[in-house]
């Protein structure tokens, strides 16, 4: 289902050029151009003062009313290839441009999207759309109300965790020993640890390299003991009441705590896999049995317990792929277990505590490294699932502009993130009348119950870099997909003639 492509309304030779030599005119006298410009134009006759407002009005429309949710849970899709960006200019993004549209006669931006954005299947739309290069806001349509983002959030975690943690950074897993024959297994937030019996995080880290290590420190005195530590942040504050409890029991979140192995899953090897109730207990049963194949003595029949560690001891330790790969493998994919361990990992190390209720303190301070305003969002959760989630279209858009030119780092989530008709989530969409634009849009998608998102940038068909975000609020999804890339063409073929209110 699309949209007809917008198409330019003309504008006759004879006001171009008349249009063009008062433009000249107000350049070499502007005092005189206040008083006698406007005389000139209406040499034209009333016909041209006609042709110049149809160009130049914004059209407009009635919003369209709100459609049921969906009942299924969101679900990352698979993916393996990502493209990279161009660098492009960057606005300074508190400023707010006023609209060519608004700004008098400087600029003709004839080419509208209503239609297309007044499709149904949009829901309670908003949407907002600038010029990357300049600033200019060429379309919103409450586009500064802050509304639930859908995974079009983990462009925000990856800039966060880029700012507060850097590209290079490894998050660890140790294991200290407390006395002779207890050995305590520490997560520090890495949910690609692996049992090593496939995952779909590559180069990850294993439970077998810890075993071997600890093998190598306590020789053959036994092992009575393990403990399974997960307190690097409360494990009472492992799930959102807001998340559906289906997420977790088909298989797209885990319970959120510091210490996990696969992220959780009952199938290491599938990304969507069901979730356990005690994720920290289950990574201990699984590292008492790497002791044991290690040929750790007693390690077979250890007790496990759940606790903090009282051991000062580090025998030994193991990382993760460093935070650049972590995002390249949880964007395209939309995974949800990496937006939440570098959410909560991201909150530690800024000094505070690890806690969801942390998040938008935390974000906040982040994103404002980036020269980005976050006044007013609302984080909830890394990963997007929670409605109660507030972040703008515009928000999104101003930080696009930064992602699109790589600036500060951010080229690394540019890199990742999924292209129109080719890549990650947006692969198969972008189909038919809109596939016009297939190649042509680098951008998050989100799906929640009650929202269809897409944030990112298009390079346009007249070569003009825009970013923009669109929410379709309270569609259903087979209706807001197409409805959502039939926007996104539409936007693709106006380029920078883009005209809206």
């Amino acid at each position: 289902m699309s949209e007809p492509q917008p198409t330019p309304r003309p504008v006759s030779a004879r006001l171009r050029a008349a249009v063009a030599a008062a433009r000249a005119s107000a350049a070499r006298r502007p005092v005189p151009w206040i008083a006698g410009g406007l005389v000139g134009l209406l040499v034209l006759g009333s016909g041209g003062a006609v042709a110049v407002a149809a160009a130049t009005t914004p059209d407009t429309r009635t919003a369209a009313a709100p459609g049921p949710t969906r009942s299924a849970s969101s679900a990352p899709e698979r993916t393996t290839t990502t493209m990279r960006p161009t660098a492009t200019p960057t606005p300074t993004p508190a400023a707010r441009a006023v609209p060519e549209d608004l700004a008098g006669p400087s600029a003709l931006r004839t080419c509208s999207i209503a239609t297309a954005a007044s499709a149904s299947g949009l829901g309670d739309f908003e949407g907002y759309v600038m010029d990357a290069k300049t600033g200019t806001v060429l379309f919103s349509e409450h586009g500064e109300r802050a509304a639930q983002t859908g995974s079009v959030m983990k462009t925000l975690t990856s800039a966060t965790a880029l700012s507060v943690l850097g590209g290079d950074h490894r998050i660890p897993t140790t294991v200290t020993r407390e006395s002779p024959d207890t050995v305590a297994l520490v997560g520090h937030g890495d949910a690609t640890l692996s049992a090593g019996g496939g995952t779909v995080y590559p180069g990850a880290p294993t439970l077998a390299q810890l075993a071997e290590q600890v093998k190598t420190k306590v020789g053959s005195t036994p092992i009575t003991t393990i403990v399974a530590d997960g307190t690097y942040w409360s494990s009472a504050d492992a799930w959102d009441p807001t998340w559906p409890v289906s997420e977790r029991t088909i298989g797209y979140q885990p319970k959120v705590t510091a210490l996990m192995v696969d992220g959780d899953r009952a199938d290491p090897a599938a990304a969507t896999s069901p979730r356990s109730e005690d994720p920290v207990g289950r990574a201990g049963t699984a590292f008492r049995t790497a002791l044991a194949n290690a040929g750790v003595a007693g390690a077979a029949s250890a007790q496990i317990v759940q606790r903090a560690t009282t051991g000062t001891e580090t025998i030994a330790t193991v990382s993760s792929q460093p935070v650049s790969a972590l995002i390249g493998q949880m964007i395209p994919n939309s995974d949800n277990t990496l937006a939440e361990m570098l959410a909560r990992v991201s909150s530690k190390e800024s000094g505070s505590n690890g806690s969801a209720a942390s998040l938008t303190s935390v974000y906040r301070s982040a994103l404002r490294s980036y020269g980005l305003d976050p006044a007013g969002i609302v984080i909830k959760d890394g990963s997007g699932e929670s409605a109660a989630n507030a972040v703008s279209p515009e928000f999104v858009a101003h930080l696009m502009v930064q992602v699109a030119s790589g600036a500060k780092g951010l080229g690394m989530l540019g890199n990742a993130l999924p292209v129109s008709g080719q890549s990650g989530t947006l692969a198969s969409r972008f189909t038919g009348a809109n596939a016009v634009a297939r190649g042509k849009v680098h951008a998050k998608t989100g799906w929640i119950d009650s929202a269809n998102t897409l944030g990112g940038w298009i390079d346009a068909a007249d070569g003009t870099r825009l970013t923009f975000a669109f929410y379709a609020i309270g569609s259903p999804r087979a209706a807001a997909l197409p409805a959502l890339d039939a926007v996104t063409a539409a936007t693709y073929s106006c380029g920078g003639r883009l005209t809206g209110s």
